[in-house]
């Protein structure tokens, strides 16, 4: 089944050059990119889209630290882009990921863990309506 998802290479990515190598393990593995945009984004904009962590003690520091420098954010589809994208990004805790996953190759800490992928169809839609609404 075709599906779309909302990618999010983070600050400390995109500050170790890491949006092109991304891009194209996602280009490889066959799913399609149909949308990109590199912003610094509005702390609104991240408030809600963290907003199911707002009664977490991390939020403040998340929505801070995803503010903190530029994102690199994409739409992207395919057959069962979902899951794709969460198996080739590894656990949330990058010490948990294996070798060959985004977090696996690149990331030490869960608090800055260098890309960021919905979790489901109802949250890549709604993730991107946020922040690709041309795409509606």
């Amino acid at each position: 089944m075709t599906e779309r998802s909302f990618v999010m290479v983070k600050p400390d990515g995109v500050y170790a050059g890491l949006s092109g190598e991304i891009l194209s393990r996602i280009e490889r593995r066959g799913l399609n990119v149909i949308a990109v945009r590199k912003i610094i984004m509005d702390r609104a904009v991240a408030e809600e889209h963290y907003g199911e962590h707002r009664e977490r003690p991390f939020f403040g520091e998340l929505v801070d630290f995803i503010t903190s420098g530029p994102v690199f954010m994409l739409a992207v589809e395919g057959e069962g882009a979902i899951v794709a994208l969460r198996t080739m990004m590894g656990p949330t805790n990058p010490l948990e990921a294996p070798p060959g996953t985004i977090r696996g190759d690149f990331a030490l800490e869960v608090g800055q863990n260098v890309i960021h992928g919905s979790d489901s169809p109802e949250s890549g839609a709604r993730e991107l309506a946020l922040h690709f609404p041309e795409l509606s």
